[in-house]
């Protein structure tokens, strides 16, 4: 058994690859934003040196960690500019508000979205929108990592399913946030020990974060 690197009453995380710490495996439902074939390093704040994402000269590690997770349950973040993964059930927007993005500084319009791909069943709530709006913070005002997603946003895709979370790609560590914030167990993987410590540093603080990032 793999010790944790860091652990709470609700929150579990590993640091290591989640293609070989399969703990993950043990929840109900994913909830991910794997690295998906973008080679994203961001340059946009400066004087802060965000590194490339790990894994994301394709979409091999992604296709991998779902083909282990199998027909359960998932919520699963990723872009129209690569190819989407199969058995797609349903398909979610994240609208980010106002802020264009970068992508293609040539066209009139930027990349204000993400997808999230919906797999297996078992979702609960009231039908809603495919669209769920959530503002994306500013660049200088986010942790230290390249990609991280509003605590917001992953409680609101959380309360529509249920039992332990399995976020096998943690990054900043907003799933793993938004678990606890809701009362609901989870189960991270961390490749990167910098961002362990991030995200052991924000789950140690004792005042819920409900809408940062």
């Amino acid at each position: 058994m793999t010790t944790p690197y860091f652990q709470n009453d609700l929150v579990t995380l590993y640091h290591g690859d989640c293609l070989e710490i399969t703990e993950w495996l043990e929840a109900d439902v994913l909830v991910t934003d794997p690295p998906y074939g973008m080679a994203y390093k961001s340059n946009r704040v400066k004087g802060r040196d965000f590194q490339m994402v790990a894994n994301d000269k394709n979409v091999e590690i992604r296709d991998k960690a779902l083909a282990l997770w199998g027909a359960g349950p998932a919520l699963v973040f990723g872009t129209w500019r690569v190819e989407r993964p199969a058995n797609i059930k349903n398909l979610l927007i994240w609208s980010k508000g106002d802020d264009p993005g970068m992508g293609d500084l040539t066209m009139p319009w930027g990349n204000s979205h993400e997808e999230v791909y919906v797999f297996g069943h078992g979702f609960v709530g009231q039908r809603g929108s495919s669209v769920i709006k959530a503002n994306k913070p500013p660049v200088a005002n986010r942790p230290d990592h390249p990609t991280p997603k509003p605590v917001g946003l992953m409680e609101t895709l959380i309360q529509k399913t249920l039992g332990v979370i399995a976020a096998p790609f943690a990054g900043s560590g907003a799933t793993l946030m938004a678990a606890r914030n809701l009362g609901r167990h989870s189960i991270g993987v961390e490749m990167e020990e910098k961002y362990c410590e991030l995200i052991a540093n924000r789950l140690s603080q004792e005042a819920f974060d409900f809408g940062g990032i």
